[in-house]
């Protein structure tokens, strides 16, 4: 009787908890949330000295008039100034509309953590878990043993794979939890229903605020971490074909992190490098789209990022298995 592939499943489960990597990841969010919560709270309470007054109102006023002097510079950049007035015309809408953007609250701290980690934070902890996957064995000297078990190559794959899925999964579901749970020791745990604006949509570098509408949190919070794990699962699975191709854990860590920074670079200096919208991590940032943020070069939108992602993540996982499948352990 062949091995089934929730065995084999199981099995790749026991041997990426052994590794630890997992442990190292929730380790991470364990030091860094705390590390941030203190960071917003800081920031909350110098904005509040600054100003003399907790009213949100004044607080976001007073980011418009500093944004509008901003703008008045001559050095600064088209692309910016671009950016800066859609930012204006933002604030100045939840201004007019009565809404606070950023209501103290767990909710509205993991909903900006995760706007501030999709594009180089949470990408750098999926590929530390996912570099290796493949590559272990070969650290490990089990290659040759795996391979030549009665169990069909491109089953042994799918099931490193499937694996890796959960684990990303349960990453970004710990992301949320951490975020919420510890920011809600200073911020407090309620605003799960409070209004979020969402559907601004960006028309000749101008924000259309027509097609505007609010959304309760949490499914806001839904939505926006279920394009945070698509992110996710797109860089864990361009990781996982690197630990096909390449044997050692720390040349594909290299690669994959010279990957992720490489982008976080060209998103902020490639507005004018038009092909750049076809790399996969120039189109990380998908969660700017529910919030109307002018996306890095023009004609971006969110159908294509996800066809983008889509495309890069297919062609991975037909180089994996391809290369998997035909190559040799013997030598």
């Amino acid at each position: 009787m062949g091995t089934s592939m929730v065995d084999l499943v199981q099995n790749e489960t026991i041997k990426l908890l052994r590794r630890r990597r997992f442990l190292v990841v929730v380790l991470i969010l364990l030091i860094l949330i705390p590390i941030f919560t203190y960071a917003q709270y800081k920031s909350n309470l110098t904005a509040q000295e600054r100003l003399g007054t907790s009213d949100w109102r004044a607080l976001l006023q007073q980011q418009i008039v500093d944004t509008q002097n901003r703008l008045s510079s001559s050095r600064l950049p088209e692309e910016w100034r671009e950016y800066l007035k859609i930012l204006v015309s933002q604030q100045q809408y939840y201004l007019d509309h009565d809404i606070n953007p950023s209501a103290p609250g767990g909710p509205t701290f993991a909903r900006g953590f995760m706007d501030q980690a999709v594009s180089l934070f949470l990408p750098m902890i999926i590929v530390v878990l996912a570099v290796d996957i493949v590559s272990a064995e070969y650290s490990e000297g089990t290659i040759k043993l795996l391979l030549t078990r009665p169990v069909r190559r491109w089953r042994v794959l799918t099931s490193k794979y499937l694996t890796l899925l959960l684990f990303i999964s349960l990453t970004v579901i710990m992301s949320l939890v951490l975020s919420y749970l510890i920011s809600g020791v200073v911020f407090g745990y309620s605003g799960w229903d409070m209004p979020v604006l969402t559907g601004f949509t960006i028309v000749g570098g101008e924000l259309d605020t027509s097609t505007a509408f609010m959304l309760p949190q949490w499914l806001y919070l839904l939505l926006q971490y279920g394009l945070g794990w698509y992110v996710c699962i797109v860089v864990g699975t361009i990781s996982f074909m690197v630990s096909v191709l390449v044997r050692s854990a720390a040349a594909g860590m290299g690669i994959m992190m010279a990957a992720l920074i490489s982008g976080s670079i060209l998103t902020q200096m490639a507005s004018t490098w038009e092909t750049a919208k076809y790399l996969f991590n120039v189109n990380l940032e998908l969660t700017d789209y529910l919030a109307g943020t002018l996306p890095p070069i023009k004609g971006m939108t969110l159908s294509f990022s996800l066809a983008v992602l889509t495309i890069w993540a297919v062609a991975a996982l037909v180089v994996a298995y391809t290369v998997f499948i035909r190559r040799d352990v013997t030598s």
